[in-house]
């Protein structure tokens, strides 16, 4: 008599192989998580850096005509002490989506908020004062 032997996986290998399936997603899960956050401060970081570049754009496009204000890609833009103005440096940029954007009401500071942050994740922006350039103050802390 010819015996009929069967293949496949028994229970307790597929139990074993779920398992270490379930502890490879416990390590996982936390460390992709964590990514969230790293994406929303290089995004500020990133913005930081448009806002200064365009904000150095706008000075030697100043210096370059001697005069203000100055038009970039259409935009007029305001200048004070030689730089973008704090409300004009969002017309400089060609993209804050994003990003919540308000100036104070002395009109001399332009914040920039990630939106979607929990807490403190933004780009400040404090125009130039006589013979200084603009700041551009960055804090990741709540991203």
């Amino acid at each position: 008599m010819k015996t009929k032997r069967q293949s496949g996986f028994t229970l307790i290998e597929l139990v074993v192989v779920i398992a270490l399936l379930g502890i490879l997603a416990a390590f996982a899960i936390p460390r992709f998580a964590s990514l969230e956050r790293e994406a929303r401060s290089a995004t500020v970081q990133g913005l930081s850096g448009s806002v200064r570049s365009a904000a150095a754009m706008a000075h030697g496009l100043f210096l370059a005509t001697g005069v203000a204000p100055v038009v970039m890609e259409g935009n007029s833009i305001v200048i004070t002490n030689g730089y973008p103005d704090a409300s004009a440096i969002v017309n400089t940029l060609a993209d804050s989506t994003g990003f919540s954007v308000t100036t104070n009401a002395g009109g001399d500071t332009t914040t920039f908020v990630k939106t979607g942050a929990g807490g403190l994740c933004q780009a400040v922006y404090v125009e130039a004062l006589v013979n200084n350039p603009p700041s551009v103050t960055v804090t990741t802390s709540g991203c």
